[in-house]
């Protein structure tokens, strides 16, 4: 799994084709604000090790928003950091229980459209631990 974590004043986004047959139909916009925004890419090997990634994505996350005193967290799929990629329902799923642990936890989460291409509107300030890169 790879993931860049963005801190943003303020993220964005607008549905703008869909690319997943399979995801369900969404029209509506998001916007959120003070958030750190989880893009993720899943790779092929992380589902022989589904438990230890999504582990690792739950602490990173836990991690950063604790060292920016922020509350709110948006994961979003983002398969354009490796080759190796996982099955959508995959990510998919290792999303939702991710949400469940990291609400379990006190943060508000929510994910953007899954199988979407999006137009995203972004606005993130120069500060330390802003934009952090993992690999696990």
């Amino acid at each position: 799994m790879r993931v860049i974590f963005w801190y943003m004043d303020q993220f964005k986004y607008h549905p703008a084709i869909k690319n997943l047959e399979t995801a369900k139909d969404v029209t509506e916009d998001g916007l959120f604000k003070d958030t750190i925004v989880a893009f993720v890419h899943g790779e092929a090997e992380d589902e022989e090790n589904a438990s230890k990634v999504e582990t690792k994505l739950v602490k990173n996350v836990k991690w950063l928003a604790s060292k920016l005193n922020c509350s709110n967290v948006v994961l979003h799929s983002f398969a354009h950091l490796s080759t190796s990629k996982c099955e959508p329902e995959f990510l998919q799923g290792l999303f939702d229980r991710a949400e469940v642990r990291l609400k379990g936890s006190g943060l508000n989460v929510s994910q953007t459209p899954f199988g979407y291409f999006l137009d995203i509107e972004m606005n993130a300030p120069g500060k330390s631990l802003a934009r952090v890169y993992k690999e696990f």
